[in-house]
């Protein structure tokens, strides 16, 4: 592959997005960001979007990040109405189509839940990977990533719980909280992708690169690390309920990425990034 100098990533503004253009910048490439938050004219949506299509045309290398997606509270809402499945059936046959005609190198972001067929989200993301094996791009399987997120309808746990317990007494939790996950800090997950990019030749099309943090914890275990940072006594207060969007369904991780990259964030020590991130935003939020 020819040097990398240009790379757009779609998707930009997302919890991985905006770290992984951060990230791209410091390290000195020229990063074209796309994402419908940025402005209306970059709905990768909209079929014929000449501004997406340049932004593809142009680049070295794409990351393709962009779905329409959001934590559990998000997906139990959402993933099973029709703007959810044709807003990313639009956002994938557009994108993907593009990256055939201008054969640009690219990774796409599936999930852990690409094999869980009872997920409407875990189905189309399975759709995506096919796209992109047929394509030869590069697939990369997300497990939890975390870090600050922008909207607060489509935050994750951590974001979720830590945006209550900073104001409140008591946090009610959707679920007993005895599901277990991989967290993975944004900023780990960024250096994976970006190691990704760097070895994209050597990668098989038959690998499963799982991007994770190789290490489970439950949901009471990220309650007990938020509980502990909060200045004020916070509850966390489990429901009767189980997790009914992953189902608990644990998948095997292979370790095959770990040739170019292991992660060395710890969940303590991400999870406390995260709230002194939002913390000082709350500080520093001009009051009206």
């Amino acid at each position: 592959m020819t040097k990398i100098n240009k790379v757009t990533v779609l998707g930009s503004s997302g919890q991985i997005g905006a770290y992984l253009v951060s990230h791209l910048e410091r390290a000195g490439y020229d990063v074209c960001s796309i994402d419908i938050v940025n402005d209306s004219s970059e709905d990768l949506r909209m079929s014929g979007n000449v501004l997406v299509e340049q932004s593809i045309s142009g680049a070295d290398f794409v990351f393709f990040l962009a779905f329409d997606v959001g934590g559990s509270p998000y997906l139990d809402k959402y993933q099973h109405k029709f703007n959810f499945i044709h807003n990313n059936n639009l956002i994938m046959s557009n994108t993907f189509g593009l990256l055939k005609r201008y054969k640009v190198p690219f990774v796409f972001a599936s999930s852990q839940m690409s094999n869980m067929g009872h997920s409407p989200y875990g189905v189309l993301k399975h759709v995506g990977e096919l796209y992109a094996k047929s394509l030869s791009g590069v697939v990369v399987k997300f497990w939890n990533v975390y870090g600050i997120e922008k909207d607060p309808e489509k935050s994750h746990v951590i974001t979720d719980f830590i945006r209550k317990a900073m104001h409140g007494d008591s946090v009610h939790m959707r679920t007993d909280g005895t599901e277990e996950r991989e967290f993975l800090y944004a900023e780990d997950c960024c250096e994976a992708l970006v190691a990704i990019m760097s070895n994209y030749d050597e990668v098989k099309l038959e690998q499963e690169l799982h991007v994770t943090s190789f290490q489970s914890s439950t949901i009471l275990d990220v309650a007990k690390i938020v509980a502990s940072l909060a200045r004020h006594n916070v509850q966390f207060i489990p429901s009767e309920l189980k997790d009914n969007v992953q189902k608990n369904a644990k998948n095997i991780a292979s370790e095959s990425i770990k040739r170019w990259w292991r992660p060395k964030t710890s969940l303590e020590r991400g999870i406390k990034k995260v709230w002194d991130t939002m913390n000082l935003d709350q500080q520093t939020k001009p009051r009206i």
